[in-house]
């Protein structure tokens, strides 16, 4: 399981230009995503623990910071690419699949006090100020407009604009 994340992390890595770390600051909050669900994998004792204590921490600093909060519980393969960070909310249930990316402003949420929460298939674009809510399915190679609400299930190969969203042909 921990070279699975360490691949993940490596595809991750990819999308973004050869030193991102001063210019793109949300692979910093990627990478800590990446070691969060690593120590999630350590076996329980004092070490877990701790890295546990630190996770959270530093955690909550970068939310703070960049204002980006990816919990490690979300289920995300391999190439997310976040572009101009801020402002970037993802419910803890959330699932992701390969090559998601996601623009300033973006929530990834329920829409009720519940546990239900979002999948993105493979290829997922989401524009700048983009909410997704409720327990909906985006499929593959799914673009979804700046400024949209996605409240329902969005079909394969399509652009979904407004508010709410309504598929573009």
């Amino acid at each position: 399981m921990k070279k699975e994340i360490a691949l993940k992390w490596q595809q991750d890595r990819e999308r973004y230009p050869k030193k991102p770390w001063l210019k793109e600051p949300s692979i910093i909050v990627i990478r800590w995503y990446r070691y969060g669900q690593s120590v999630d994998l350590m076996t329980d004792g004092w070490l877990k623990k701790l890295n546990l204590k630190v996770y959270w921490l530093i955690f909550h600093i970068l939310e703070v910071l960049l204002g980006i909060s990816i919990p490690k519980s979300v289920k995300s393969n391999g190439g997310l690419r976040i572009y101009h960070f801020g402002n970037i909310f993802i419910h803890r249930n959330a699932e992701f699949g390969q090559n998601c990316t996601l623009r300033q402003g973006v929530t990834i949420g329920n829409r009720y006090n519940d546990d239900l929460a979002p999948k993105l298939c493979n290829n997922v674009e989401l524009g700048a100020y983009a909410q997704v809510l409720g327990n909906v399915k985006l499929g593959d190679n799914v673009k979804v407009g700046a400024m949209s609400v996605v409240l329902k299930d969005v079909a394969d190969n399509s652009t979904a604009c407004g508010v709410p969203a309504k598929i573009i042909e």
